[in-house]
């Protein structure tokens, strides 16, 4: 099942937090840090390696989630001549962590933050992650800060990365930024992410990229029984998500021109798409055949329930994206990640993913003109195998999840019917997948044909078990 993000709201205790828990139990997920990594944890958090460089005079600001505290980035823009001026501090993980100590092997076992829908599992322990790393306002950081230049169209005119100590100035969230925003009371470094970010989403357009507006799902408990509602994205997360993408396209593109880095790659799944078009036929989501991939998803309202339906499945169109690496100036034959649409890489989360902390040495000893230290360049392969396993190890996560909630809405529902739409035909022969419009679930049907596929149907719930836990219906 591709991730979808869920969040639990206003559930107290019972059967979903349960069985969430002991879905974690059965994972085998981490329950906590070894005491020598907490202390490890403990002496680096009071004695970081400080960059020389001081950039604590420029007002940084953050915008994340409410109640987050592991904060990667924090940005700060402003007009240059004619164009933009992006800085973007990203949190410097290898402040902390010493190559092959205690801090370092336990991330390489844990390789990524775990998300439950009530709660994370670190990558790093909390007093780094969420403390002493994390780019919280107020306080001194060391930090990665990107400076990339834009024109008056939003393109990039020139890049520099390097170490220096920041301090962010305003911890914002979503709705905050919009707010502010919409309102025009916000100051010229905050107004300037909806400038910035409109101009990159035209130039994500123009190059044939696709960001999915993807709604987050909600768990909302009334009566004793579970509810999946949908929270659509706000635009200011959207243009947060560019200035983001900036930095992974500048990363590339500097580990490119110097030889030496670790990619995210992606290619289209073969037979998705016709898939897409059977989806989108059943939801009664006009898709002319003269329309691209790119240009439906892009002017879909993810708040519509069915159009939240479809993006939910686009989020399967792609293979699972890998990580390639090379050095020594080898190029890969293909760097392309498909929805991007350029070569792409992943350096914004590093106290979330553990090839983020490699790709930023890279860019940073190439921004230098320097060679990257040992421990970067010579750890990739690992790194790549350890992110193919802890990616493996996520989606698992994820997909139970899934299953999981979607049996906890339903499971008082059995016999009822609903209306779905048949995306996937077998084997064996009279089985398949159906999605429903509301709510916004995907489960395995019987009863049907080859020329079932992208009609809808009215299906009947015969199985919602928390325990396995699984969702089937058959044909009504």
């Amino acid at each position: 099942m591709p991730r979808r993000p869920l969040h639990v709201t206003g559930v107290p205790e019972g059967p979903l937090l349960t069985a969430l828990a002991a879905l974690r139990e059965k994972l085998h997920t981490p329950a906590g840090f070894p005491p020598e990594v907490l202390a490890a944890a403990e002496e680096a958090a009071a004695h970081p390696v400080l960059p020389d460089e001081d950039a604590t005079g420029i007002p940084f600001f953050t915008v994340d989630p409410p109640g987050s505290r592991d904060l990667d980035q924090a940005m700060h823009l402003s007009r240059h001549g004619t164009g933009y001026r992006v800085r973007y501090a990203i949190a410097d993980v290898a402040a902390f962590v010493t190559p092959d100590g205690p801090l370092d092997k336990e991330a390489h076992e844990r390789v990524l933050t775990l998300y439950f829908p009530d709660l994370r599992i670190p990558l790093h322990p909390p007093v780094l992650s969420e403390d002493a790393a994390s780019l919280l306002p107020g306080q001194p950081r060391p930090a990665a800060v990107w400076t990339i230049d834009l024109d008056a169209d939003g393109r990039t005119t020139a890049v520099d990365v390097r170490r220096a100590l920041i301090r962010s100035h305003t911890r914002l969230d979503y709705a905050s930024v919009q707010r502010q925003i919409d309102t025009g009371t916000a100051e010229e470094p905050l107004l300037l992410l909806k400038t910035v970010g409109l101009l990159r989403q035209q130039v994500e357009t123009e190059r044939g990229g696709i960001s999915l507006r993807v709604p987050d799902q909600e768990i909302v408990e009334h009566d004793h029984t579970y509810e999946l509602t949908y929270r659509a994205p706000l635009p200011a997360e959207d243009w947060n998500a560019q200035v983001s993408l900036l930095a992974g396209l500048s990363a590339a593109q500097l580990m490119l021109a110097h030889g030496n880095g670790i990619l995210r790659t992606q290619v289209p799944k073969p037979g998705k798409l016709e898939e897409l078009h059977h989806t989108a036929k059943g939801l009664g989501i006009d898709w002319p055949p003269h329309m691209s991939y790119a240009e439906r998803v892009r002017t879909l309202d993810p708040a519509e329930p069915r159009n939240a339906a479809f993006l939910q499945a686009c989020t399967g169109l792609m293979s699972r994206a890998d990580y390639t690496v090379f050095t020594g100036g080898h190029l890969p034959a293909d760097p392309m990640h498909a929805s991007v649409a350029a070569p792409y890489a992943h350096c914004t989360a590093p106290l979330r993913r553990l090839a983020d902390r490699y790709a930023t040495e890279l860019c940073l000893a190439a921004s230098a003109g320097r060679h990257p230290p040992g421990w970067a360049l010579e750890g990739l392969d690992r790194v790549k195998d350890r992110m193919a396993e802890g990616g493996r190890r996520a989606n698992q996560v994820d997909g139970a999840c899934v299953d999981l909630v979607e049996a906890a809405v339903l499971k008082d529902r059995l016999g009822e019917t609903f209306d779905g739409v048949v995306v996937r035909h077998g084997p064996p022969a009279g089985t398949g997948t159906v999605q429903l419009a509301t709510p916004a679930v995907v489960g395995a049907v019987t009863g049907i044909t080859t020329h079932d596929v992208g009609r809808r149907l009215p299906v009947r719930l015969t199985e919602a078990d928390m325990r396995k836990p699984t969702v089937t219906f058959e044909r009504a």
